[in-house]
């Protein structure tokens, strides 16, 4: 079968190759992919691994082979699922409870968009308890998972404020935003929850505008910059606010669940799934210089074809 592995020599990093067929271990599924979406964490992925590595994380598909152990679906139903690695490939063997069945009314492109970002946004916005009528401060709101928080946040009874260019402005409040602002300088606090994943001083902001007791939850550093952290900037005026490190792969089980009630939300018509462009993954380069150029809002999304 084919898959897009690392390779140094190609100009892109990345080339088609025939690889070994996966050896699925008794929980898992066979799921043949149809659709992967790209995610920006994946770019540093492409330069630290190894030759002959297979990228990819979110994959919508179908189940070509039930798990041996009866668990998850049937062969033939369309599904989702978060994976570690190789999912940039014609098939793949998923944990049943990474899988998700697939509504008939979501296409695959759609659904491939939710697996990192989708439950990257519900999980860290979980680290903020009860968000009815609370103030919520997200910043790169305009990337996927800042758009799944925008939403999120306010379907939990939240009163939104983004961070994001000028140019996100209309769309981000159509999300439900309640102010979108074009520097967190900008942000009148205090804010209960604060999602942060700039870095820099973008995280020293935050912490000057997270009330007390509130949580500030990092999931990320696109800046590159380190954040100086020390007591007098909490003391006075934030007391007991925490910082809360996240990453999807020790958030804990449940992510199977976490996909299907996201699917949910798509499927009722309350959680858009912004697909910002769509290329066969044989233009892998364009997506990925696309995301590396930051010129779009939403995911980037490759088709598998045979």
């Amino acid at each position: 079968m084919l898959a897009l592995v690392i390779s140094p020599e190609s100009a892109t990093g990345l080339r088609l190759a025939d690889v070994a067929e996966p050896q699925p271990a008794s929980n898992e599924a066979l799921v043949s992919v149809h659709a992967t979406s790209l995610n920006r964490g994946e770019l540093r992925l492409l330069a630290i691994r190894p030759k002959g590595w297979i990228p990819g994380q979110d994959i919508a598909g179908i189940v070509e082979r039930r798990a041996a152990d009866g668990s998850g679906p049937t062969v033939g139903a369309r599904v989702v699922a978060l994976v570690d690695e190789a999912g940039w490939t014609e098939r793949i063997a998923v944990p049943t409870d990474r899988l998700a069945a697939l509504p008939d009314d979501v296409s695959f492109v759609s659904a491939a968009t939710l697996p990192v970002a989708g439950t990257t946004a519900l999980r860290t916005l979980r680290h903020g308890g009860d968000l009815a009528g609370q103030q919520v401060l997200i910043t790169g709101a305009s990337g996927a998972v800042g758009r799944f928080q925008i939403q999120l946040a306010r379907h939990q009874g939240g009163f939104v404020t983004a961070v994001a260019a000028a140019r996100h402005a209309e769309d981000l409040r159509g999300l439900g935003a309640r102010q979108v602002v074009e520097a967190i300088d900008l942000a009148e606090g205090p804010f209960s929850l604060i999602t942060e994943s700039v870095g820099g001083q973008s995280l020293a902001c935050a912490i000057e505008r997270v009330a007390p007791g509130g949580t500030i939850v990092m999931f990320g550093s696109s800046s590159g910059e380190l954040t100086p952290v020390g007591f007098r900037q909490f003391v006075p005026d934030h007391e007991g606010a925490r910082l809360q490190t996240f990453a999807y792969y020790t958030s804990g089980p449940g992510i199977g669940e976490d996909i299907a009630s996201l699917l949910a939300l798509v499927a009722a018509g309350r959680l858009e799934t912004r697909v910002a462009l769509t290329v066969p993954w044989t233009d892998i380069a364009q997506a990925l210089d696309a995301l590396r150029q930051r010129s779009f809002s939403g995911k980037a999304v490759l088709t598998i074809t045979g």
